[in-house]
């Protein structure tokens, strides 16, 4: 009987392995092997033609010893950090306002959904026309005049606007799951005491909701610090570099400058970054989270 136990045990070892070969086999040559082969890289100059040459640290001390670099970074961070707020912010209010089950509720998720699901070289053509200065359907509702996506102190608002509504609707999905596991007593219990709705919002819906909120945060970070299709498609990183950020910096040396090395080097700086601000956000999760141990 015990060999019998033994050998199913080791069958469903055996079987279960089988199942996650493929994900494995996948994750291997596509995820490890390639960052270890651009770790490599990053110590190398190399423009894709002629041999390779070990530099060591160059590309890391070219990097920060160009002043274009620093405002690369300092753009790449207001994106992600204005991306970041509003992109939680307005789905959470907005989450807030379906959950209470108002008229048309459905219409509003799906209405609110589509744009996430809309591929982004559709979303760039249309926000390119809404923008433009000329014939552009929101300078004709604003009576304004405003160069959008040619202008350096305008650019990077319109990205961060075409960014927050894209993300809309998929953030506000994650909310209203959130929303769903709080029992609606606590809500009809602040009712009866008297609690106005901004009380009830700060006191009940916030911390019970607050696993789902840093959940969405850190999500939200990490993939406007990784944003690149939005800016390849709409500015090309222009005007006057006012809208070039880390990512699109490591396309254009490796694919338009053949800098191999100094691209590889921006990309480990970019996961170190993301790395830190990730570090720094699970480490404040016992004061932000509610009742997380």
């Amino acid at each position: 009987m015990k060999k019998f136990l033994g050998n199913l045990s080791n069958n469903q070892q055996l079987a279960g392995w089988i199942f996650i070969l493929p994900a494995l086999v996948g994750t291997l040559i596509f995820i490890v092997i390639p960052v270890i082969c651009s770790f490599g890289l990053s110590f190398l100059k190399w423009d894709l033609l002629n041999p390779m040459q070990f530099v060591g640290l160059n590309n890391y001390r070219e990097i920060f010893s160009d002043a274009l670099f620093y405002k690369i970074l300092w753009n790449t961070v207001v994106f992600a950090l204005s991306t970041s707020i509003f992109g939680v912010i307005i789905p959470l209010v907005l989450a807030c306002i379906l959950n209470s089950k108002i008229r048309g509720a459905e219409f509003y998720k799906t209405a609110y959904f589509l744009p996430f699901i809309t591929p982004m070289v559709v979303i760039g053509v249309v926000w390119e026309w809404i923008f433009d200065p000329n014939i552009g359907f929101l300078n004709h509702i604003l009576h304004l005049h405003i160069n959008w996506l040619y202008d350096p102190h305008y650019a990077m608002a319109a990205l961060i606007i075409v960014s927050v509504w894209k993300l809309i609707g998929y953030n506000m999905i994650i909310f209203l799951t959130g929303l769903s596991g709080i029992s609606q007593s606590l809500f009809e219990a602040a009712k009866i005491d008297g609690a106005n709705p901004f009380e009830t919002f700060k006191n009940i819906t916030v911390p019970l909701l607050s696993p789902t909120i840093f959940f969405v945060v850190i999500i939200t970070a990490i993939s406007s610090f990784q944003i690149f299709d939005l800016i390849y498609l709409m500015t090309g990183g222009g005007p006057l570099d006012s809208t070039n950020v880390l990512v699109y910096a490591i396309y254009k040396n490796a694919f338009e400058y053949f800098n191999v090395g100094k691209a590889s080097a921006i990309a480990y700086v970019l996961f170190v970054l993301i790395l830190i601000l990730t570090l720094i956000q699970w480490n404040l999760r016992k004061k932000l989270v509610y009742n997380e141990n």
